[in-house]
C-alpha cells in the first residue's frame, strides 16, 4: 500500500481506503463488515470513513468498535455532519448547534476522543458559512477534530470558505470528498485545479462507479441478486447499455494488462496528483483485497490514451 499527503496538510493516508455508506449497520451483516475492516487494515489501509447518518449511527458504532483493537495513532479515522438526524427543526444542516450536538453523538458512537476528519457532508444554503466554520474551527481547537473536510461542495463554495479562514484566521479545509469515476468526471473542470492551487485534496467516493467498473454487471435486464443494484432502484437507473459496453472494451484493456477491470478503473483515478485516495465501499473482505492492488498500479500514457478513446 502506498500514501499520500491529504491536500496541503501533512497527513498521509493510504492511495485505497474503506467507506462504510449503504452497508455496514445496513444489509451487510456485522461479521462480513468487520472482517473487511481488519483486512483492509492488514493490507495497509489507513484510512476510515464513516458518517453519523449511515444507518442512523449504526455505521460509526461498528467502525469505531472495530478500530479500538488498533493502536489510535496507526489510521485515520473520518466522520461527517449535516444530514438529518431527528424530526426537529435543528436536526440537519451545518448551523453552530447541528455541528457541535454531531460531533459529540459521533464521538461518543465511534469511542474515539477525536476524529482526524471531519467533514461538512454537503453544502448548507439556509446556515452562514462563516458560522458553519467557526464552529469547526471551536472543535479543532479543542482537539475533538484535527483537519477540515468538505463534502461534493462546489469550486466557488469552497474558494468563499478559504477566504473566510484565512481573513478571521480559522482552520482551512484541506481535503474534499466528491463523487469520481470514469463515468462522472465533472471535478476535472473546477475542483482539482482550485485543490492544486489551494491545498485540497480530493478523496474520492463511487470510484468504481457504484459496482459497475467490477464487470459484474453484464445486462442490463439480468442484474445479480445480491448486488445492490438489485435493491436500489437509484442505481440501476445508472446501468445502461452504453455503458456496459464501454466496460467491456475496458476489461479487454485490463486484460492485457494482467489486471482486473476495477484495478483498471482505480488506477486511472489515482493518476491524478490532486486525489489522495479512492474511497471504496466492500461488502466482503475478498473485495478489499481486490481493490488494494490498484496502490502503486501507474498506467502508461499509451494505456491511459486508449481508456480515454472508450469513455469519450
Amino acid at each position: 500500500m502506498k500514501y499520500r499527503r491529504l491536500g496541503g496538510s501533512g497527513l498521509k493516508v493510504s492511495e485505497i481506503s474503506l467507506g462504510s455508506w449503504l452497508t455496514y449497520g445496513g444489509y451487510v451483516e456485522w461479521e462480513n463488515a468487520v472482517n473487511s475492516i481488519k483486512t483492509a487494515y492488514e493490507l495497509g489501509i489507513n484510512f476510515f470513513d464513516t458518517a453519523n447518518v449511515y444507518e442512523r449511527g449504526a455505521a460509526e458504532e461498528l467502525v469505531g468498535k472495530t478500530l479500538k483493537e488498533y493502536p489510535r495513532e496507526s489510521y485515520v479515522l473520518a466522520t461527517k455532519a449535516f444530514g438529518k438526524m431527528g424530526e426537529g427543526p435543528n436536526d440537519k444542516g451545518l448551523s453552530r448547534k447541528h455541528i457541535i450536538e454531531q460531533a459529540n453523538a459521533s464521538l461518543k458512537r465511534l469511542g474515539h476522543d477525536y476524529v482526524d476528519i471531519f467533514y461538512c457532508h454537503r453544502y448548507d444554503q439556509e446556515t452562514p458559512l462563516h458560522e458553519t466554520l467557526r464552529a469547526i474551527d471551536d472543535l479543532v481547537r479543542q482537539g475533538k477534530v484535527l483537519y477540515v473536510g468538505v463534502s461534493e461542495w462546489q469550486a466557488s463554495q469552497m474558494a468563499e470558505a478559504l477566504a473566510l479562514a484565512d481573513r478571521y484566521l480559522l482552520d482551512r479545509i484541506v481535503v474534499n470528498q466528491p463523487i469520481y469515476n470514469m463515468f462522472n468526471r465533472y471535478i476535472e473542470q473546477e475542483v482539482i485545479p482550485l485543490g492544486e492551487r489551494s491545498g485540497i485534496g480530493q478523496v474520492v467516493f463511487s470510484p468504481l462507479a457504484q459496482g459497475l467498473l467490477t464487470g459484474k454487471y453484464t445486462s442490463v435486464s439480468e442484474l445479480p441478486q445480491d448486488s445492490r443494484a438489485a435493491k436500489l432502484e437509484g442505481m440501476r437507473k445508472g446501468i445502461t447499455e452504453e455503458k456496459l459496453e464501454k466496460v467491456r472494451r475496458l476489461e479487454a484493456v485490463a486484460g492485457e494488462l494482467g489486471i482486473s477491470v476495477s484495478t483498471l478503473a482505480l488506477a486511472w483515478i489515482l493518476r491524478q496528483p490532486n486525489v489522495a485516495s479512492a474511497l471504496i465501499g466492500a461488502s466482503r473482505p475478498e473485495q478489499v483485497a481486490e481493490n488494494a492492488k490498484a496502490s502503486g498500479v501507474e498506467l502508461s500514457d499509451d494505456v491511459l490514451a486508449r481508456i480515454e478513446d472508450i469513455l469519450n
